[in-house]
């Protein structure tokens, strides 16, 4: 301190999670709704991806890339419910800047990589379509995995950069983050430098693979649909374009929550850090929940074996 001026030269390392912070001591009531949430999506995810795992019927690439997607999904979950628990207690929501940026790099990792099995899944589709005679010669066990691969990859690669930036950032406005996980911009909300290179790179990330997703996404689906259209029995037509159907209803539903989130966060600025979270919580937690009810209810396959399994466990 010189000349009545306070200079900090501290950067916090350990930092408090509170979710929807304008509830107060009426946070904890958050507790039960979430954490039943929580259960109902791991019960639905983990009931297909045991049902997937244990039917010899279903071991092909299509509903393998299920199975994954939603198991993708557990994992989604499971790294942002717990902390967003843990969050709405006083005891119990401290976290480490290492802690606090694995969970940052393991959440949009996931959602990343949720988008990038989309893509495979479409590809898988378009194969097996517009190519029905070489479909098992193409699709292998290998090829899949090498693709899967690639995905991870692609997406560690899209999320990495951002989380080094966030590393390299010094935090001395506050210890305090205002959000149930560690959020990017919650995170950089707390910085005492220029975080400009932090946000473009971020965005510009997002925005181009969004962007190229979606190009390639509607490139696959309309020469999917184009061709599913040109087969002559009746029965292998609707049968391709409601597998079709499925799908596209997931990648609306990816889409358009993380798109309508990312929009109603620009636009409602002005809004309380309350809707904020509540924004946060339906883009990560929703397509949790929706996914496992599309490919439970629109699939003949997984929702007789689903039947079989319930007849099963019937006293």
């Amino acid at each position: 301190m010189s000349g009545g001026n306070v200079t900090f030269n501290i950067s916090y390392t350990s930092f408090f999670l509170l979710g929807f912070p304008g509830l107060k001591e009426s946070r904890s009531l958050l507790i039960l709704p979430f954490l039943f949430l929580y259960m109902v999506i791991l019960s639905a995810n983990g009931l297909i991806v045991y049902t997937v795992t244990t039917q010899r019927s279903l071991h092909q690439p299509m509903y393998v890339l299920i199975s994954l997607l939603l198991a993708i999904n557990m994992c989604t979950a499971t790294t942002v419910v717990p902390a967003m628990l843990f969050s709405f207690s006083t005891y119990f929501n401290q976290i480490s800047l290492t802690c606090c940026l694995v969970q940052m790099f393991f959440i949009y990792f996931l959602l990343a990589f949720e988008c990038n099995i989309l893509l495979v899944m479409a590809l898988d589709r378009y194969v097996a379509i517009c190519y029905p005679l070489r479909y098992t010669e193409i699709m292998t066990g290998q090829v899949l995995a090498g693709l899967v691969g690639v995905a991870a990859s692609r997406s560690a690669g899209i999320v990495a950069p951002a989380v080094i930036l966030a590393a390299r950032v010094q935090f001395c406005r506050s210890n305090v983050i205002h959000h149930f996980t560690c959020e990017h911009m919650a995170l950089m909300k707390l910085s005492c430098g220029d975080i400009s290179l932090n946000k473009t790179v971020g965005l510009a990330l997002r925005v181009f693979n969004r962007i190229l997703d979606l190009l390639l996404l509607a490139t696959s689906y309309t020469r999917i649909i184009h061709a599913a259209f040109r087969i002559s029995s009746g029965s292998a037509r609707s049968k391709a374009l409601h597998t079709c159907g499925s799908h596209l209803l997931v990648i609306f539903t990816v889409y358009g929550s993380t798109l309508s989130s990312s929009i109603v966060y620009r636009v409602a600025r002005t809004a309380s850090q309350d809707v904020h979270n509540l924004i946060s919580a339906f883009y990560l937690l929703i397509p949790c929940l929706v996914n496992p009810v599309i490919y439970g209810a629109r699939n003949k396959e997984i929702r007789e074996h689903l039947a079989k399994l319930f007849q099963r466990v019937e006293p």
